[in-house]
């Protein structure tokens, strides 16, 4: 079905401290794919904002000897300076301390409670603050919060509370997603919503009394409680949109296209959102994606670890452009990706310095000095710009299909190649041996398609570093900044006789800047490579960069086409992947299930026979014969090998 709309969100971010760069990517993308949608002529909503209530914020102000309400304006703040800085075009900005999002909050609870979908009981379970979610006995490991990415110690609470009946929807849920493929992606994180939902779904405690916990949306129905945060935070989506206000803008955006989360607010979006939506009889969002997090190396970002990127500082050391630029192509979309300063500095003088900026320099020198900057008519295409043109069409019909598939980095992989093709294409044809020749017919087409290749190339990179497009664009002589996404893909736009601009340095060469940290509080020290050149042994400290852990297999199945490949799906402590293996003349599918293998966990995603693969199979083979490396005892999933 065709859609008419396009209505996006993030997560609304919880303000007990500044942003970082999870926060950053999460609405960057969002921003990207709105800017994207809106340049195809939909009609195209974002929405971002801050979740302001609940025990996190109650602590951070106490910590700082401020009132609730002075602790959130302070640090809102610093996410609509961020967002600002990082040139985010978001449509609304909601704050759930804002009296149109309590009235509605309070209105579905009203709602809910008159129709016996909320209750009251007495509850006795354990309490983590860092998540603000109640867990039982069974959920806890050893000990902990169960969360990925949390782990921290839960507290015992008994107390009266108010509940919602979340676990008469469970069969519902899980027949939605298995019949909505795309309701939940990317897919190994719907199978992980799956599979939490085998056990038996519990009633949400949707409420915190006052005596301990007053910092919240009041309940209409009991003045002594306040709403649990999850349930008011969540709400944000259909608040924001004019739900109970206006149900003519209501009804227009929703429901959403994307839900962007990261992977571990998974359950409370997969789980407790879509059964909240059908208790108040709305539409399910389409897709909810849950993208990976941000590494340190091989570490989670946090907090306690003082490694959390500023993407602020970021931003000021490099360029916003760059930075959008960088965070956009590095992560596959619902994959962990690498941040490092290294990374940064390469991808930067690669793809952009290198490439894209010196062919604008190149062209643009030439245009001025022999064209009297004019752009020149082009003349008989031979095999070399038919070549090149096709690249260009192409990069355009793949960053079309990566917005669709929420893959923007192969759409700016396939750009990075058109580019350097481009480049290639400048070379064999030599503009400045023509030039010096005076072959001016054949000069002005090698000239004409490569600024016609950049006008392609600069509105396809438009969305994701807007101000360097912009100044670009400039250059080539186009009178509007902001491309009409349709000409992209038709060839032979730019006008002859056009005058270029001025010529630019739009991406100068860097080096990595090491005179602060790009981490607030960082505490790692890396150190260099050891490696002897003279024989192939390594040191310690790059056998401890592979992470080998113990894995079970969930699902185990054929590739098509493939006899020797199959598609697994794993489970590695809290977190389930998808890894492909060369070994189905040894093992058939259903001698694998249940069994607990040793896999390498943090290689790089790679794309076998288009099937995306995420780790490795650790086996020994001789001759005909192979055996999977197992663990000799029972051990949980996840524990590492090493």
């Amino acid at each position: 079905m065709k859609k008419n709309n396009f209505y996006i969100t993030t997560p609304i971010y919880y303000v007990n401290d500044k942003p970082h760069i999870g926060h950053a990517y999460t609405t960057l993308l969002a921003d990207v794919l709105a800017r994207y949608n809106r340049l195809i002529g939909l009609p195209t909503w974002f929405l971002t904002g801050t979740d302001e209530h609940g025990q996190k914020v109650k602590q951070a102000a106490e910590k700082s000897g401020i009132s609730s309400q002075e602790q959130v304006d302070n640090t809102v703040v610093r996410f609509q300076e961020l967002w600002k800085k990082l040139e985010i075009t978001n449509d609304d900005f909601i704050r759930t301390t804002e009296p149109r999002h309590k009235k509605v909050v309070q209105e579905f609870l009203q709602d809910l409670y008159d129709r016996d979908e909320i209750y009251r009981a007495d509850y006795d379970g354990w309490y983590c603050v860092a998540c603000e979610r109640f867990y039982t006995e069974k959920d806890l490991v050893d000990g902990n919060c169960p969360e990925a990415g949390c782990g921290r110690k839960v507290e015992q609470i008994t107390e009266t509370n108010y509940f919602f009946r979340m676990s008469k929807y469970q069969n519902w849920l899980i027949e939605h997603i298995q019949e909505n493929p795309k309701f939940i992606q990317p897919d190994f994180r719907r199978n992980e919503t799956l599979g939490f939902l085998k056990k038996k779904l519990n009633d949400l405690c949707i409420s915190r009394p006052k005596s301990r916990m007053d910092w919240g949306i009041e309940l209409p129905f009991d003045k002594d409680f306040v709403t649990y945060v999850w349930f008011d935070a969540l709400l944000n989506y259909i608040s924001a949109i004019g739900c109970h206000a206006n149900e003519e803008e209501f009804k227009k955006w929703w429901p959403a296209s994307y839900h962007l989360i990261g992977k571990d607010i998974l359950t409370t979006h997969t789980v407790y959102w879509p059964t909240m939506l059908k208790a108040m009889n709305l539409p399910m969002p389409k897709t909810i994606f849950a993208h990976g997090w941000w590494l340190i190396g091989r570490d989670k970002m946090s907090k306690t670890a003082g490694n959390v990127v500023n993407p602020m500082h970021f931003a000021d050391q490099y360029g916003v452009d760059p930075f959008r630029y960088f965070l956009m192509a590095e992560m596959t979309l619902g994959q962990d990706a690498s941040f490092t300063e290294e990374a940064f500095v390469r991808r930067y003088n690669a793809d952009l310095a290198n490439d894209l900026g010196n062919m604008l320099n190149r062209v643009i020198k030439i245009v001025r000095s022999s064209c009297e900057g004019n752009v020149p008519s082009p003349g008989h295409a031979g095999e070399d710009e038919l070549v090149l043109q096709g690249h260009v069409k192409k990069a355009a019909s793949d960053m079309i299909q990566a917005v669709e598939n929420m893959r923007i980095d192969l759409g700016l992989t396939s750009i990075a190649k058109t580019v350097r093709e481009a480049n290639k294409y400048l070379e064999k044809t030599q503009p400045w041996l023509l030039a010096k020749n005076n072959e001016s017919e054949r000069l002005g087409t090698v000239l004409y398609y490569a600024l016609e290749s950049l006008r392609v190339i600069s509105g396809l990179l438009y969305p994701v570093m807007p101000g360097k497009m912009t100044q670009l664009r400039q250059c080539l002589g186009l009178q509007v900044s902001e491309p009409v996404f349709k000409d992209l893909s038709v060839w032979g736009k730019t006008k002859p006789d056009t005058k270029v601009g001025e010529m630019i340095n739009l991406f100068p060469r860097i080096q990595k800047k090491s005179s602060e940290p790009i981490a607030q509080n960082s505490k790692a020290n890396t150190k260099a490579d050891q490696t002897s050149k003279e024989s192939n042994l390594i040191d310690i400290t790059d056998f401890a960069k592979v992470e080998l852990k113990v894995a079970k297999v969930l699902v185990a199945e054929k590739i098509e086409g493939a006899d020797k490949l199959l598609k697994l799906q794993i489970e590695i402590g809290p977190e389930k992947k998808q890894i492909v293996a060369g070994i189905a003349e040894f093992y058939t599918p259903e001698e694998l299930v249940g069994k607990s293998v040793v896999v390498v966990s943090n290689l790089k995603p790679a794309e076998i026979r288009g099937v995306e693969s995420n780790g490795m199979l650790l086996a020994a083979k001789k001759g005909k014969k192979l055996c999977l490396v197992t663990p000799e005892q029972d051990i949980p999933t996840g524990a590492k090998v090493g």
